[in-house]
């Protein structure tokens, strides 16, 4: 198949939308990978002039510009528009938009703001880039992420492909686990991250168009009718941003292991030497660091403000803490803490908070559908809540979960039918199944139990596997399969 644009498309009779459905996926991500590849080696060659025209090969890229189409129009913002209200829903605009995506004279829009909020009541901001931009964003993501997989810190595990926050509380497991470990833990968060991250720094160290990038930083938004420079920040709301954020905050593990894993001579040596115990996981701008002494993270608190303020950031001074291991500390919706000389992790008080007032709206709001719509709800939340967790010691959470949901399905029943019998109502809506009872069940569609999903360890993924790189592909069909 022959996807290159030809000269006869401007014209108008060209049918876009047949293009567009006739494109063999598979050819076009296999070209795109190749290149990537390519990239990837460069950088980890650190032959950065080479990686410099790589990415441009790769942002020229018809089969580059159809693929970033495609990221942005099947994820979950498709259907939300930017400031020009245009959205890209017809195999034919897609393509058309593919078409239009190049280089040359490449003038960013400015973002539509809109504030969502925080669990601790705040506002964040958060800016929806017109299609076209996010196009853009994506196709220079394809040329950027190569470069940024193989030059990031190997603990840092949010927004990576193939990395997840169960990776990051395996290596957390790892440093914390043994009675020889670290007893002190820093609990890092950073200030408006996305907001305040330094445009200079930016344009200065990151691998990519300068000229797109400034487009991307520099792009404005307007609020309420009225437009507002940027001049600081990424646009949080754009598909680039969260690499960004990651290449900015990458060089604090390489700052703590040149400081505390380093002989007489200067040259890192291996962990088992690190005497102060000091490592680090990373998830997008939140961050542990755990050390042998109290004193120890102070003397690193003071380095990581001197590294983050080059970069425009700063700590945020009610959220960093210096705890000790046996007090325990909340990280990504975990808890982690030593009983007795043991860690154990499990779900957090705040997320089992969260997703039990999760559940008690969804119930509140279906008081007069059917119980079918109702379980097909409820289950899609229990199932995604209880995936994150099933790698750490929560069975006793999810039981209590169970009772929860319980206690809110009864409500439910009897704010449907206040003058029926306890009797009648669970004749209705529960069913009973050899030992278990009380089992909420329409004639189709069974409730899940919290209870019966299984715990099983999570593998930590290796640290040099860069999934750009060939040579690692059989390892990651491998980790995918299990």
């Amino acid at each position: 198949m022959n996807i290159e644009k030809p000269k006869s498309e401007k014209r108008a009779s060209v049918d876009y939308s047949l293009k567009w459905n006739s494109i063999n996926w598979n050819i076009v991500e296999m070209k795109v990978s190749k290149l990537q590849s390519r990239i990837a080696k460069a950088a980890s060659e650190n032959r950065m002039n080479l990686v410099k025209k790589l990415q441009y090969l790769l942002s020229i890229s018809f089969y580059a510009k159809l693929l970033a189409v495609k990221r942005i129009t099947s994820n979950r913002g498709k259907r939300t528009p930017g400031v020009d209200s245009e959205i890209w829903s017809s195999p034919g605009s897609k393509y058309k938009g593919a078409l239009l995506l190049s280089n040359k004279k490449y003038r960013a829009t400015p973002l539509k703001r809109t504030y969502i909020s925080k669990s601790n009541g705040k506002k964040r901001p958060l800016g929806i880039p017109t299609f076209r931009d996010r196009a853009m964003q994506a196709l220079h993501l394809l040329c950027l992420d190569p470069v940024s997989e193989s030059i990031m810190d190997t603990s840092s595990f949010g927004f990576r492909k193939h990395r997840s926050a169960k990776d990051a509380s395996e290596h957390l497991f790892n440093c914390l686990s043994t009675k020889f470990s670290a007893k002190w833990v820093l609990e890092g968060d950073i200030k408006g991250c996305f907001d305040n991250i330094s445009h200079d720094w930016v344009q200065e160290n990151i691998i990519m168009n300068k000229k797109i990038l400034k487009q991307f930083l520099k792009s404005g938004y307007v609020y309420k009718q009225n437009l507002y420079p940027t001049k600081a920040g990424t646009p949080q709301g754009g598909i680039i941003s969260p690499t960004l954020a990651n290449l900015t905050l990458n060089g604090m593990a390489t700052m703590l292991k040149q400081k505390y894993w380093t002989n007489k001579v200067g040259t890192i040596i291996h962990r088992r030497y690190n005497k102060e115990k000091v490592h680090i996981t990373v998830y997008a701008d939140d961050f542990v660091i755990t050390a042998k002494s109290r004193k120890t993270l102070e003397d690193i608190k003071i380095m990581l403000e001197e590294f983050l303020g080059k970069r425009g950031l700063e700590l945020s001074k009610e959220k960093t803490l210096i705890t000790h291991i046996e007090k325990g500390f909340n990280f990504l919706g975990w808890n982690f803490r030593k009983y007795k000389g043991k860690l154990i992790i499990k779900p957090s008080a705040k997320s089992l908070k969260r997703i039990t007032a999760k559940i008690r709206e969804e119930v509140r709001k279906n008081l007069t559908q059917k119980q079918e719509l109702l379980i097909i709800r409820l289950n899609q939340i229990i199932r995604g809540w209880c995936n994150y967790h099933k790698h750490v010691c929560a069975k006793k959470t999810y039981q209590t979960l169970d009772k929860n949901i319980f206690r809110y399905l009864w409500g439910w029943a009897k704010r449907r039918h206040p003058m029926k019998s306890k009797g009648w109502r669970k004749n209705k809506y529960f069913t009973q199944s050899k030992t278990r009872d009380w089992i909420f069940k329409s004639e189709d569609k069974i409730l899940l139990f919290a209870s019966d999903f299984k715990i099983r360890r999570h593998v930590l993924i290796k640290f040099e596997a860069n999934p750009y790189l060939k040579e690692y592909e059989t390892y990651y069909s491998e980790r995918k399969a299990c």
